[in-house]
C-alpha cells in the first residue's frame, strides 16, 4: 500500500505538530507573542517556547488557548498526543513507552530512585542531569517525564502498585523544598483509588531485586511483560518463563513491604524530617 499522502504539509511528529498549530492560530489573529500573553495570561516567553516547540507546557496552557481561539478541545488533544508520543524519548525507551500506555496494570519496584510515572518535575530534573542529560535536552526530557503521570490520572487510568525501598526515600534532593514536595506528591499519590504504594524498610532483609529496577505491565490482550533496568541497561521482557520467575521474587519483595496504610504513614513520617527551611 502506497504511503498516505500528507495534504497539509505540516508536521505528522506530534510535538512539532502542536507548536505549529500554535503559531498559525496566532499569525491568523495578527497578534505578538507579547499581545498573546497579555490576553491569555503567562508571560510571553512561554508562548515563544511552546511555538518552537522547545516546551509542551501544562494542559491548562492548552485549555486556555483553546478557548481563546475557538478550538474547543483541539488543542487539549494535540497536547495529549505530544505528550504521550513515545517518539521524545531515547530509542532504546520508546517500545516500553509505547507499552507503559496500552497497558492496564502495573506494579513496579524501585531501589534507587522513585519511579518516572511518580516523579516530580523537579525531581525528574536532577535526576536526569545526575545521569548526563545535556543543559540543551535537559527541559524537554524533564517534560516528556512529567507527562508520563497524566496516565495514572482519571477513571481511566491504569491500576498501578509501586513498591519503594526506604533507600529511595533517604536520597533526597539537594533541594529541601523541592524534596518536600517530592514526598508530598508521593503521599498524595497514596490516596488514589487505583494506585498503591509500599515501603520496604530498612532490617527486613535481603531480596532478589536490591541492585535492579523493574516494571510488570499487564496489557489488554492479558500478556504481562517485563521491564528491568540497572546501572548500566535497560531490558524490556516479553519471554513468560523470564516473566513467571520476576513475578516470584516481586511477590516475595511485596511480602516484605509495610502495608499501604503503614507505607503512607512512613513517607509521611519522612516529610516530617525535613527541614522547613534551608539551614544557614
Amino acid at each position: 500500500m502506497p504511503p498516505r499522502r500528507v495534504i497539509t504539509g505540516r508536521s505528522q511528529e506530534p510535538r512539532r505538530r502542536y507548536a505549529e498549530e500554535l503559531r498559525l492560530l496566532r499569525a491568523e489573529r495578527d497578534l505578538s507573542l507579547r499581545q498573546l500573553a497579555e490576553t491569555v495570561g503567562w508571560d510571553p516567553s512561554l508562548f515563544g517556547k511552546l511555538e518552537s516547540g522547545a516546551t509542551l507546557g501544562s494542559p491548562e496552557v492548552a485549555q486556555a488557548l483553546d478557548g481563546f481561539y475557538g478550538t474547543p478541545g483541539l488543542l487539549l488533544a494535540m497536547w495529549e498526543v505530544a505528550v504521550a508520543d513515545p517518539k521524545q524519548f531515547k530509542e532504546q525507551y520508546r517500545r516500553y513507552m509505547e507499552l507503559e500506555q496500552e497497558a492496564v496494570a502495573l506494579w513496579q519496584f524501585g531501589g534507587g530512585a522513585v519511579h518516572g510515572l511518580l516523579q516530580t518535575p523537579e525531581y525528574a530534573r536532577e535526576l536526569l542531569a545526575a545521569g548526563g542529560a545535556q543543559p540543551e535536552t535537559l527541559e524537554q526530557q524533564v517534560e516528556a517525564r512529567s507527562g508520563r503521570g497524566e496516565l495514572l490520572k482519571g477513571p481511566d487510568a491504569p491500576r498501578f502498585r509501586g513498591i519503594l525501598s526506604e533507600a529511595v526515600l533517604r536520597m533526597s534532593l539537594s533541594d529541601a523544598a523541592e524534596w518536600r514536595d517530592q514526598l508530598k506528591h508521593l503521599a498524595e499519590l497514596s490516596k488514589r483509588p487505583k494506585l498503591t504504594l509500599q515501603v520496604v524498610p530498612f532490617g527486613r532483609g535481603l531480596h532478589g531485586l536490591m541492585d535492579t529496577a523493574v516494571t510488570f505491565l499487564r496489557l489488554p490482550d492479558g500478556l504481562t511483560v517485563a521491564y528491568t533496568e540497572n546501572d548500566v541497561r535497560g531490558e524490556l521482557i516479553e519471554e513468560p518463563s523470564r516473566v513467571d520467575r520476576l513475578q516470584h521474587t516481586y511477590d516475595a519483595v511485596r511480602d516484605m513491604a509495610l502495608s499501604p496504610a503503614e507505607s503512607r504513614k512512613f513517607v509521611l513520617r519522612m516529610l516530617e524530617e525535613v527541614p522547613c527551611e534551608p539551614s544557614t
